[in-house]
C-alpha cells in the first residue's frame, strides 16, 4: 500500500513539475516571420517612392549585422512619408538586432559600404558606388 501511494504521490509530482504556459515565449520560425514581414512592408512602401526635380533621394542603413553596422542600404525618394518608412526601419533594424542576440546569429562580419551617390533615372532612385 505504501508503495502504491509512493508511486502516485510521484507521478502527482512530476505533474505538477511541468505546466502549460500559455504566454510562452515566441520561437525562432515566428521571430523570424516577424522580421520578414516587416522587412516586406518597408520595401513596399520604398518601392512606392518616385523621384523627380521636386523630390530628392536618400538611402537608410537597413537592417543589423551580427558583427555590427548594416545588411544593406534601403534606396527611396522623399515623395513618400519618410517620417514613417524611418521608424518602421528604426524598429527593423533594433528587431533584427535584438533577433541576433537572442538566437546567436553570426554572419561574415564584412562592412557594406554606402552609396557614394544617388542619382534619378526613370523617375527611381538609383545609387552609386
Amino acid at each position: 500500500m505504501k508503495n502504491t501511494f509512493f508511486a502516485l504521490l510521484l507521478i502527482c509530482l512530476a505533474f505538477t513539475a511541468f505546466k502549460c504556459d500559455d504566454d510562452a515565449p515566441v520561437g525562432f520560425e515566428e521571430d523570424k516571420q516577424e522580421l520578414i514581414s516587416l522587412q516586406k512592408t518597408i520595401q513596399d512602401l520604398a518601392d512606392t517612392s518616385v523621384c523627380n526635380e521636386t523630390t530628392e533621394c536618400k538611402f537608410l542603413a537597413f537592417g543589423s549585422k551580427p558583427c555590427g553596422g548594416p545588411w544593406s542600404y534601403l534606396i527611396y525618394s522623399t515623395s513618400i512619408d519618410v517620417e514613417k518608412l524611418e521608424m518602421l526601419v528604426e524598429t527593423y533594424n533594433q528587431k533584427q538586432a535584438d533577433f541576433n542576440t537572442k538566437y546567436g546569429i553570426i554572419s561574415d562580419c564584412s562592412a557594406v559600404m554606402p552609396p557614394t551617390s544617388l542619382t534619378c533615372e526613370n523617375n527611381t532612385c538609383v545609387p552609386v558606388y
